[in-house]
């Protein structure tokens, strides 16, 4: 028996869990998104397993994402937004984004 999930019933999830604070609420809603259009273009039900979300899927700035991936950001000289598209498209590369929120990147961990 699968039950449906909106916005709120997510959110409370994480909160349940103490994990609301992995991610936060633009986060969450990035990846909520993100999991009912993997629903709707696959017919498939996911269950929603905060725990499995959260070793899933991870939201970090784009300085964070360089240092723990050891990307290489000289190119950019300083400018932040060639280096957030520096690192977006290492992680394009070489996982799946989600989406972007004001406090990161949000992307499946690799």
């Amino acid at each position: 028996m699968k039950q449906s999930v909106n916005f709120t019933a997510f959110v409370d999830a994480f909160h349940a869990h103490q994990r609301y604070d992995q991610f936060g609420y633009e986060a969450l809603q990035v990846i909520f998104d993100y999991l009912e259009e993997y629903e709707d273009s696959t017919g498939e039900e996911i269950e929603l397993d905060v725990i499995a979300i959260c070793c899933d899927y991870t939201v970090q700035g784009h300085t964070g994402i360089a240092q723990d991936y050891s990307i290489d950001l000289s190119e950019a000289e300083g400018d932040a937004d060639a280096e957030e598209q520096i690192v977006l498209d290492y992680l394009n590369e070489n996982t799946m984004v989600l989406g972007q929120c004001d406090t990161g990147i949000v992307y499946q961990q690799f």
